[in-house]
């Protein structure tokens, strides 16, 4: 897939080797970053994903490098670069260079990657629950889009797979759900769009939030609280959010098969709308 990745003031093409083995981030993990998406020609809420990012930096101590506004244009920038018809996954990045054990906050670098990265085909995939559970914000830096979250993420995919599933769902230390292992989740019961509500354990996540508000605007009820995981296993519909994929529905969990539902169409159908400043203010 190509790449181009903006570092030390220019663009490169590929993965330009911008750390060593005695960077801070290397044996510390003092990384953050995120991801936005271009596909069809539309980059929706990429000034938020950049925004989210300079968020991330500040909870792990970094020193923000750049302005979100910035972060911004120099994306719009590297968009020219590729095909218009090209889909991308944005990746801004920072991270500590030096220090020991707490990161230099004077030593913080930022790069910005740009991946070619196809649309996943709206299809559904499969899920069990996890072992694994979610960190409380007392035991990790939970509401930044930290890389250190990220192996606790993988070995729970890793269960999935070896199982025969595509994804997991994942309870937080309380053994309430907390979210896929990917993205975030949405339950449908009786007409109602339920989804855990915020509790520290997990992102609250850009397209979660814009799916809340398009779905209540179009007169959908949403409620956020707490869910446990025998309800997951009773939904009508269930589909996860994330900036990957945006919307895409769970068409099986544990043994048990599900439709794609028409709640779960409404909400790719008005994001799509949004995306492409289809809706009205």
């Amino acid at each position: 897939m190509a790449t181009r990745t903006w570092f030390g003031g220019k663009w490169h093409e590929g993965n330009p080797k911008v750390i060593g083995p005695d960077s801070h981030v290397m044996w510390m993990s003092s990384c953050v970053f995120d991801g936005a998406r271009r596909f069809e020609g539309v980059a929706p809420d990429l000034d938020r994903h950049c925004r989210r990012v300079i968020d991330s930096a500040l909870k792990l101590d970094l020193r923000p490098v750049m302005e979100a506004e910035e972060i911004e244009a120099l994306a719009r920038e590297g968009f020219e670069l590729f095909p218009d018809d090209v889909a991308l996954y944005i990746k801004p990045m920072m991270w500590a260079e030096e220090g020991f054990i707490n990161p230099d906050p004077g030593s913080t670098q930022f790069a910005l990657m740009l991946v070619e990265a196809p649309m996943p085909a709206f299809r559904g995939f499969s899920a069990m629950l996890s072992g694994f559970r979610r960190p409380t914000p007392e035991t990790a830096p939970t509401t930044a889009k930290a890389a250190c979250l990220y192996p606790n993420v993988g070995r729970a995919l890793a269960q999935a797979r070896d199982a025969g599933f595509d994804n997991c769902v994942v309870l937080d230390a309380n053994g309430n759900v907390a979210e896929f292992a990917t993205a975030n989740l949405f339950l449908v019961m009786d007409g109602e769009l339920h989804t855990p509500v915020p509790n520290g354990t997990f992102l609250n996540g850009i397209t979660r939030q814009r799916i809340i508000s398009l779905m209540q605007d179009a007169g959908v009820r949403v409620v956020e609280r707490t869910i446990t995981w025998p309800e997951v296993l009773e939904a009508d519909e269930i589909f996860a959010t994330g900036n990957f994929s945006k919307v895409m529905p769970c068409t099986r969990i544990q043994d048990r098969d599900l439709e794609i539902g028409p709640l779960t169409k409404q909400a790719r159908s008005l994001y799509w709308d949004f995306a492409h400043g289809r809706l009205g203010d």
